[in-house]
């Protein structure tokens, strides 16, 4: 979503814990120890996604509960256009390897919002972001081409609905050519911008359309302060904060994060993927 956009939207895991039962009294008679039976595989259970909105259109969600428990998702647009090879191929980035590490190192869980194309253009990074637990990896179009006219000047999808459904579906395809083991079915349109139309192609698809209700304003901002003082006066329980992940459009971003991470912390906020913002929905928009 490289644009300027003025408008929008603890969980712990328990390991298995071994308790080791020390027996008093006289000596059992020795038995033949008897090997346990494996417990049946578990199938990776369903990403939590929305209920389909009215006339089976594709359900759009802009944040989570309002709850006291202080969860905030950020999410990361890594964008390239389908036109934008020539550029790459010049030395312009639109990856932010350094982003990415400071997530990391701060062990920040996140979502990334991916182009089909961003993924064919950095196959190992992308591989490397969708097998890391820590993140998840979420559709963003293909083309990164706008699905309405008139959105911020990105070029339009040319044609019918079934163009629409092809250009993400085609995302999906380079995510999994690229190693993604799992991409979750959630997508971020160009620039935001949807009608209903938009939202009609997409039903087909299956996907909850993930917009926020915080914009950074990282896009084109070199002033990493800035950015951080607008991600902190807009967070409330529940927020999606929309950030980016392209070093060249959005260079301020891995520096903004070293204040925005510590400040929410020190507020309470705790980092979560959207998924678990969806999930805490109980599939209600």
């Amino acid at each position: 979503m490289i644009t300027l956009v003025r408008r929008v939207v603890t969980g712990c895991v328990l390991g298995p814990a071994l308790t080791a039962l020390a027996a008093c009294g006289t000596a059992p008679v020795p038995q033949r120890a008897e090997r346990p039976p494996a417990p049946p595989s578990a199938a990776p259970s369903r990403p939590p996604t929305l209920a389909p909105g009215p006339a089976g259109l594709t359900p759009v969600f802009r944040n989570g509960p309002r709850t006291p428990e202080k969860a905030v998702a950020l999410t990361f647009d890594a964008d390239m256009t389908a036109g934008q090879g020539d550029r790459a191929a010049r030395g312009e980035r639109f990856d932010n390897p350094r982003l990415i590490a400071t997530l990391r190192a701060l062990k920040v869980p996140a979502t990334v919002f991916m182009t089909g194309r961003w993924a064919e253009q950095y196959p190992l990074q992308a591989r490397s972001i969708g097998r890391d637990p820590l993140f998840e990896v979420a559709n963003h179009s293909y083309s990164h081409y706008a699905f309405t006219e008139d959105c911020y000047g990105l070029p339009t999808i040319a044609g019918s609905e079934a163009r629409m459904r092809a250009d993400v579906e085609r995302a999906f395809a380079a995510f999994r050519a690229a190693g993604v083991p799992r991409a979750m079915p959630y997508f971020r349109f160009p620039g935001g911008c949807h009608d209903r139309r938009a939202l009609r192609a997409l039903s087909r698809v299956g996907v909850t359309a993930v917009q926020w209700d915080v914009v950074s304003g990282d896009a084109f901002a070199t002033d990493a302060d800035a950015v951080a003082r607008q991600v902190l006066d807009g967070v409330r329980p529940g927020s999606v904060v929309v950030m980016h992940c392209t070093r060249s459009a959005a260079p301020a971003t891995e520096r903004a994060l070293r204040t925005i991470v510590p400040a929410l912390r020190e507020r309470g906020f705790r980092f979560v993927k959207v998924s678990e913002l969806i999930g805490a929905t109980g599939g209600r928009r």
